[in-house]
């Protein structure tokens, strides 16, 4: 992993909030709060909250009573979340690292974590944190994007980069958010760190934008795509406008769709 892919600063969290929340992560964050509900848990710890795409969906679905810590180790991306639920007193915000959890044994009926596993350099680890703060009986979900190929916008984006950087391409959608797609790798994970009773299974959802451009922006700006981008001397606006060309002719000049794909993981 890159030294950039875990930096989520300046402007990235507003345009990735604005842009890519519900250009690919709004159906994945629904389904994993309807599976949470289902638990009827009284607390819950979400790790790598992001922007609060999956804190606002838990909010929405779970009960009065229920306690949801929100989590993340970018604070940036936990300050930009807050300021959507400022006024919910069921949320604790929390800056914390998901592999060093800041949290007494045995305090949650359900540990949550949306597309943040292929973040964490020791998953291993990180998973043995979330059985541990979780009460005897709990549950842990999460997800992660299944293969770049499945991912149709993604895909395009790293191939367009791809040939505007030919000598040194920005590989950072291949490399970590669609780097953690083996279903026997996860499952071997999981039992590594205590989890026994694994579940995996693909969801498929379409990814849709109004133009081009604003899924070309939503990747190269709200991403650590920017970073890598700008550390090859390229220009941020002409890279989006490369990129947004080559998603046109694939997918065309109006509104635009493409398949996208994540595997749901749960583990008790």
């Amino acid at each position: 992993m890159s030294t950039t892919d875990k930096l989520f600063t300046g402007s990235i969290p507003e345009v990735y909030d604005r842009a890519m929340v519900p250009l690919i992560f709004e159906p994945y964050a629904r389904d994993l709060a309807e599976r949470v509900s289902k638990l009827g848990p009284q607390s819950v710890l979400e790790v790598a909250a992001g922007t609060g795409v999956v804190t606002r969906a838990l909010a929405a679905r779970l009960p009065a009573q229920t306690r949801i810590v929100a989590t993340d180790l970018n604070q940036p991306m936990l300050d930009h979340a807050r300021t959507r639920m400022a006024d919910d007193p069921r949320i604790i915000w929390q800056q914390a690292d998901a592999q060093a959890l800041p949290f007494e044994d045995a305090q949650f009926d359900a540990v949550v974590c949306q597309f943040g596993a292929m973040f964490f350099p020791d998953r291993v680890g990180a998973y043995g944190q979330a059985r541990r703060v979780m009460r005897p009986g709990g549950h842990f979900l999460f997800n992660a994007w299944s293969a770049i190929e499945e991912n149709e916008f993604a895909e395009e984006v790293t191939r367009a980069l791809g040939h505007l950087f030919p000598t040194d391409p920005p590989r950072f959608m291949a490399r970590t958010p669609h780097g953690y797609h083996n279903a026997d790798t996860i499952r071997a994970d999981l039992h590594a760190a205590g989890f026994h009773d694994v579940t995996i299974e693909p969801l498929d959802a379409v990814s849709a934008a109004p133009s081009p451009y604003e899924a070309a922006a939503a990747y190269c700006q709200g991403t650590p795509l920017r970073a890598e981008i700008e550390a090859r001397g390229g220009s941020l606006e002409e890279a989006t406008r490369y990129v947004a060309n080559a998603m046109g002719k694939r997918f065309g000049e109006g509104p635009v769709s493409g398949r996208i794909r994540a595997l749901v993981v749960a583990a008790a």
